[in-house]
């Protein structure tokens, strides 16, 4: 399965974090919020998929009492 269209660019910065944990060394990544790994079930796929990858287990910060911030 390919990644979906434009994704490489729009996830840039997550690819990146994928690729430095994966270099450094670590085995868990930590993101702030789940809009991170996608806004589309293809993307959301992807993302896991590159974590899968890269052997990297993920954590999602936890959710604060306030409206989301997408």
């Amino acid at each position: 399965m390919s990644a979906p269209p434009g994704y490489e660019k729009k996830f840039a910065d997550f690819i990146r974090l994928c690729s430095e944990a994966k270099a450094k060394g670590a085995t868990e990544v930590v993101v702030a919020f789940p809009w991170v790994l996608g806004d589309t079930y293809e993307e959301v796929i992807e993302s896991l998929s590159r974590l899968a990858d890269a052997g990297l287990l993920l954590h999602i910060a936890a959710r604060k009492d306030s409206t989301s911030l997408n």
